[in-house]
């Protein structure tokens, strides 16, 4: 039951999220819809990861380049999330407004994230890797 109530909380985080990105874009004061583009970071982020998950073998402690890699693709992907927004505002493409909106959607989402792969994350019998 502990797995149901986690996968609520992770799809409650999204949608809150995601309600912040839409807000940042659909209020009539900002009317501009540039940081939607942002969906793209969400999806692209954990692919890597996941993909280094699938080929690397966990049973060695040290560190692995696929792993590390991984991580630095994230990390990059992240990054440009939050840079984003901040460079429209500095052009004047969204409102400065919009752009506090949009990061603290982008700290909701990356967090439901990060919540995902720490709750699924583990090799058990109630692992994402199963599906």
């Amino acid at each position: 039951m502990a797995g149901i109530k986690a996968l609520i909380s992770l799809s409650f985080g999204g949608a809150v999220g995601l309600m912040f990105l839409m807000l940042g874009c659909a209020l009539p004061v900002y009317n501009a819809y540039w940081p939607l583009f942002l969906l793209f970071f969400y999806i692209l982020a954990p692919i890597p990861y996941c993909i280094s998950r699938r080929v690397v073998d966990d049973t060695d402690s040290a560190s692995n380049a696929c792993k590390e890699l991984a991580l630095f693709l994230t990390t990059g992907i992240v990054v440009s999330a939050f840079g984003l927004p901040i460079i429209f505002a500095r052009a004047d493409v969204i409102a400065w407004g919009a752009c506090a909106l949009v990061l603290t959607g982008n700290i909701v989402i990356f967090g439901t994230i990060l919540g995902f792969f720490l709750v699924f994350g583990s090799n058990d019998d109630f692992s994402w890797q199963q599906w």
